[in-house]
Order: C-alpha cells, then structure tokens, then sequence
C-alpha cells in the first residue's frame, strides 16, 4: 500500500481540527485532516462565548459568522420554578477587554465554515475518511490507516498527530485514558422551534437559562425565527418518559411558567433528539507526537457554552507545541507540553467549577441575586465571556466568589446537605445501570 507522508496528521474536522489545521498551513507544513463525515452536518452547541470571535478573526471568517449568525449580547438566569423574573448579564460589563457580545450560530454552518476555510488554506481536508488504526512508529512518527466512504484503505504517515476527534476520543479510547466523570452524568433532549417569543429589544440575541427541578434548559435563538430548545437533566428523568421523545421534551418544557408562556404558538420544526452528556477526562493530554485538543481530550456539561472555545482554544495554543515537536527540540517540546496541560487544564477547572455546582441551592441563590462586591459579578460575567485562562485580576475574582459559595453553603448546611444526599442518590442509581 502507498504511505502518504505528512508533516501533520489530524483526526476530526470539526472547530478544534479546523483549526488547527489552517493554522499549521499559515504556518507552512504539510498538513492532511481526516473527516468521517461530511459537512454539513448537525450538530447542538450553537451558542459561542465572545473569547470566540477573536480566534475567528485570526482564522480570516468571523465576517462569514457574522452573516450566519445571530448576534449574542449576554445571557439571563430564571429560577424556573419559582416564577421570579429572570436576571440578564451582559459581556460588555465584564472585567477585562473580552469582546461585548458573541454569536448564536447554527452549528452545521458554522462548522462548515471552518471546515471548507481549513480546505482553501492549503490543508489537505478529506471527508468521508474514518482513521481506525494509529500506530507509534520507532522515529518518533504515527503511521495511520483510514478507510474512506468505499471502503479503500489509505496509510499515513505523519510527523506529529493531532487528536481532534471530539466525543469520539479515537487515542483515549483506544489506550484506555478516558476516564468518566460519575459524579456528573447528564442527558439531554432537544430540537428546534418556530414562533417561540424572544427577549425584548437588544436581548433578543440573548441565552436564556432556566432552571427546574431535574436540572436546566436552554433557548438559544437562532436565524429565521428558529429557536433552539433543549433541557438537561439527569437519564433517570428522561426514562420516566412514557411517550415519544418530541412529548416528553414539551412536557419538560410545560413544567417551566415563562418557558410555558413563551412557546405559545409555538411549532416544532424538528424531530426531538436525545443524547448523553458524559463528561470525562482523559488521563493523557499528549506525548511524544501526538496531541489531543478539545473533546477528544474532554468533556464537560454545556450549560455555559464552553465547549467550542475550549476547542478552538486549545486548538490555535496547541500549535506551539506541534512546532515545538517538529522542530526536533525535545527539551522545548517537554516544557511546551508542560506550559499548554497547565493553562488548558486552568481553564477547565475553571468552567466546571461552576458547571458542578449549577444546580445547587446556593448556586441558584447567587445567580438569581447578583452583587457585584469587589467586582466578583464582574468576574462570573468574564468567565461566561470564556476569559478563563490568562487574566489574573478574573482568576482572583473568582477565587473570591468561590470562597462567597462555601461560606453561603455553610450558612445554608440542611438545604445544602438535602440536595447533596439526593444527588448522590441519583448518582448511584445511574452508575447501577
């Protein structure tokens, strides 16, 4: 069989491989990406954070987002249950130079963007190509086998591999790295709507998350009077459904007053779909050739539309360690490995903080009444910009709200001791499944 030769193999065409694939081409590598799929292609996480566009802007396309997407001023927060109002943030007040807004995007444009701006760079971009067998070679290489939509076999070999696979997670699952989170499972249920009434005036663009007794919902405004609605909760909630999928969701949907009020004459223009929200870890990041970038490395509960600038992210800084290796420098590779598991590892920990704790009492209570005492809303509304990983005024901030939740939980012990006994009750139940 032919060995094709690369300097840079990725696996996965979705933002992550992307890219990193046009940024190693400006770069001047060779650089092939293997899709298994074609765009476009469906795919929910369609709300980016305003950390986005900047990255956008690099890669040459934020005015092609712009023209397909549907702009994001903030987002607002209802305790869905309780029928208070909700409480909208905006990015603009955030602490720091994160852009004043993102887009709501639907992500089989969005994607195909990246997809088809990575082909016109140079990249060597195929789709319908699934990779099934990667192999470490003796000269540090990867050899890579990938059959394509007929069947035909095509081998690789490549300098450095790039594991953009997402929830695939081809090297974590092939070593046996990935490690689920069973402290977080979740399931969600979703589609697409029209006539679904939007915030008022500048708003309209916005997120809007509620809360409800089995977990959150999101309403993402979309173009063409299409509203993307979905609700996240534990799998015990989803099998109690005795019906079809498109009932159960509007049944979820019902249990919510101002969700209830705004689907008024509302029609659903998709059939509902479910999936499971898993988050994991994989126990490797990287090693000698290979890097792993977005969900291929891990996932984490969408609630604050982290996953696709975490991606993207970690794509564009994963492109220093990629040169690192190919310059034949191991010592610069070991500390570029070192600098970027540090600072992807930051801005996780960061997001999932908050993400785990959404749904308690207090965490509930906080974002319902926000105070912005020694700028620490400021810093929540940074996070949600996705300005996680450098600015140490946000990471201090943080750090302070952080300590704001132990001393209100503390203060809140029985309710919070109630919630905690209980989900560690669902937790069970799932892991016995």
């Amino acid at each position: 069989m032919k060995t094709n030769h690369t300097d840079v193999l990725i696996i996965g065409g979705g933002p992550a491989g992307s890219t990193i694939g046009t940024l190693m081409k400006k770069r001047g590598y060779d650089v092939t990406l293997l899709e298994k799929g074609h765009h476009p292609r469906f795919h929910i996480g369609e709300s980016l954070l305003p950390m986005n566009l900047p990255i956008l802007d690099r890669l040459g396309v934020l005015d092609e987002v712009k023209s397909i997407g549907v702009v994001k001023p903030g987002a607002d927060f209802t305790l869905g249950n309780s029928g208070s109002e909700h409480q909208t943030i905006h990015f603009k007040e955030a602490l720091g130079e994160s852009p004043g807004n993102a887009f709501e995007v639907r992500r089989s444009e969005f994607d195909h963007i990246l997809f088809r701006n990575c082909e016109k760079s140079g990249v060597r971009a195929l789709e319908g190509f699934k990779v099934n067998k990667v192999q470490a070679l003796d000269n540090g290489n990867h050899k890579v086998t990938a059959l394509d939509d007929d069947g035909r076999e095509h081998q690789y070999e490549t300098r450095f591999l790039v594991d953009a696979s997402g929830r695939d997670t081809f090297l974590s699952t092939k070593n046996r790295w990935k490690k689920a989170n069973r402290q977080h499972a979740s399931a969600a249920v979703f589609g697409h709507f029209t006539g679904v009434k939007r915030r008022p005036g500048s708003d309209q663009g916005n997120i809007s998350i509620y809360w409800f007794d089995q977990g959150w919902i999101w309403m993402i405004p979309l173009q063409d009077d299409i509203m993307s609605i979905g609700a996240v909760s534990y799998p015990e909630h989803l099998r109690t459904r005795s019906g079809s999928l498109d009932e159960f969701l509007l049944e979820t949907l019902d249990s919510v007053p101002e969700i209830r009020d705004r689907l008024v004459g509302a029609t659903a223009v998709m059939p509902a779909q479910a999936t499971g929200n898993y988050s994991y870890l994989s126990k490797r990041m990287h090693g000698p050739g290979f890097l792993m970038v977005g969900d291929a490395f891990a996932f984490i509960d969408p609630v604050f539309s982290s996953g696709v600038y975490l991606a993207m992210h970690g794509a564009e800084r994963g492109v220093s360690v990629a040169e690192a290796w190919l310059s034949g420098n191991r010592r610069l590779y070991d500390r570029a490995c070192k600098s970027y598991q540090k600072e992807i590892q930051r801005g996780i920990s960061n997001f999932s903080w908050f993400i785990y704790r959404f749904t308690t009492p207090v965490m509930k209570n906080l974002f319902s009444n926000p105070r912005n005492d020694l700028q620490v809303m400021q810093a929540i509304i940074s996070m949600l910009a996705g300005d996680v990983f450098q600015n140490r005024k946000v990471q201090r901030r943080l750090w302070v709200f952080k300590t704001i939740y132990a001393v209100s939980t503390l203060f809140n012990w029985r309710e919070s001791s109630a919630f905690r006994k209980a989900h560690m009750a669902q937790v069970r139940a799932e892991t016995k499944q």
